[in-house]
């Protein structure tokens, strides 16, 4: 027996909450963000394809300066990075993440300060560090070992490279085990607990090439909850004030990296930024005056929370299937532009454009073009009950780790990203071509 229709205002299907603030319905159930019909963008640039909406970024950056007037902020460059965005990003005066030299000489191009740069990664390769070093970049987080010496070797003898390092607190905190990087035992920095951090810092010290600035630590990715960073400020305030007592040296900064959540559904709740500064700066205050230690200039990097919410997904259906009780609805996309739900079992809450309000609708399964039976976009979400191919679907808060983490599988070609701005439509980024793939491949 199939499930009953439910109506669309009994379900909340017309909730724009998680939307871009900019977001306006139109007549026959049309939207546009950004003043720009997301059905006339559909036809002007195909599908899939990815709408970013600028004043978003633009008013998300504003939002973390105001709420962090004392801070650096830092976006994080992996969530998404075009030399659009630098652009923007380095107009609102917020400082960039990079971790590779690929971001970095993007970046580099699109005229971003390279001093307002910082370099990440736990496996940097020598390019990597002879870009960040040629280029002048502000700082390079130190996340093993070797790499130490290596930067300093690099620099040369006439160098001196600021750089931060990488401490693992012991705060488990994050969305998904996947994305939990503030414990022992996973890839990236030095552990608290088994005094790896402190002896990076002895030998970072010992280095004439290179200026230790302060320390470093990612307590996780989508983090919707105030407590873990605080004690992730207490226990790295712990870690200076022993600094202080082994090597008579104070830090002037403190990186509390990024991990911000979001909501992506209505009803969902996203990190307090408000709370989030308002406490962070009292701990941070609190626990500087107990170590009798001068409060470090603070600097984070939120990437998800400023182009997440900027950022729709658009997609035609391919093909409406009926398997028992459940009802399929395949896109012309899938996890070759957005991993994130096989990855992280990420949630969404798609949208049918063109369909008036009060439409009756039905439990269904969004699902991609691709050869996975793990394809599976949003699962178990109310669509009209007469979604047919041809439709328009459209998925908000999609700026984030979606594009930047596209693929080229089953030689699909990733999409465009199209930005918006009071009326206006152009493309940042082109689509991947069959074109492209033909001239890659040179081995006939």
């Amino acid at each position: 027996m199939s499930a009953p229709f439910l109506t669309e205002d009994s379900t909340g299907l017309d909730d724009l909450s998680v939307w871009p603030a900019s977001t306006a319905r139109l007549s026959q159930g049309h939207l546009s963000v950004g003043g720009v019909s997301l059905a006339g963008l559909a036809d002007r640039f195909g599908t899939p394809a990815y709408v970013l909406d600028e004043d978003e970024i633009r008013a998300r950056c504003r939002i973390y300066r105001a709420a962090f007037p004392q801070a650096d902020v830092v976006y994080a460059a992996k969530a998404f990075l075009s030399r659009a965005m630098a652009r923007w990003i380095a107009e609102e005066g917020l400082g960039l993440d990079v971790c590779s030299a690929g971001e970095l000489e993007l970046a580099h191009a699109a005229g971003f300060p390279p001093e307002r740069m910082v370099l990440h990664g736990n496996a940097k390769t020598p390019r990597d560090i002879e870009t960040a070093l040629r280029l002048g970049v502000g700082r390079i987080v130190v996340d093993s070992p070797s790499e130490i010496a290596r930067i300093a070797a690099l620099a040369g003898s006439a160098g001196r490279q600021k750089v931060m390092v990488r401490v693992v607190p012991g705060v488990s905190a994050g969305g998904h085990e996947k994305i939990r990087t503030g414990t022992d035992g996973q890839k990236f920095g030095l552990s608290l607990t088994d005094g790896s951090a402190q002896h990076a810092i002895a030998r970072v010290l010992g280095q004439a090439q290179l200026e230790l600035t302060g320390l470093h630590c990612h307590i996780g990715s989508q983090i919707t909850d105030v407590k873990p960073y605080l004690v992730a400020v207490r226990r790295m305030v712990g870690l200076m004030a022993r600094v202080r007592e082994s090597h008579g040296v104070t830090f002037p900064e403190l990186d509390l990296g990024g991990g911000h959540g979001v909501a992506y559904r209505p009803g969902e709740s996203g990190l307090d930024l408000t709370a989030l500064a308002r406490r962070l700066t009292a701990e941070l205050s609190e626990s500087c005056a107990a170590a009798a230690l001068p409060v470090p200039r603070l600097v984070i990097e939120p990437g998800r929370a400023i182009a997440a919410p900027a950022g729709v997904a658009l997609y035609r259906v391919l093909a409406v299937k009926h398997a028992g009780p459940k009802t399929f609805v395949a896109v012309d996309g899938g996890m070759s532009d957005n991993p994130r739900p096989a990855l992280y079992g990420a949630r969404y809450a798609p949208r049918l454009v063109g369909r008036p309000a009060g439409a009756e609708s039905i439990m269904a399964t969004v699902v991609g073009r691709h050869c996975e039976a793990g394809d599976v976009l949003a699962s178990d979400v109310l669509l009209p009950g007469g979604v047919r191919p041809g439709d328009l679907l459209a998925v908000p808060v999609a700026g984030a780790y979606q594009v930047s983490m596209a693929s080229a599988y089953n030689l699909v070609g990733r999409p465009p990203v199209v930005a918006v701005h009071e009326g206006t439509a152009r493309l940042l980024i082109r689509r991947e071509t069959q074109e492209d793939f033909r001239r890659r491949d040179i081995g006939a």
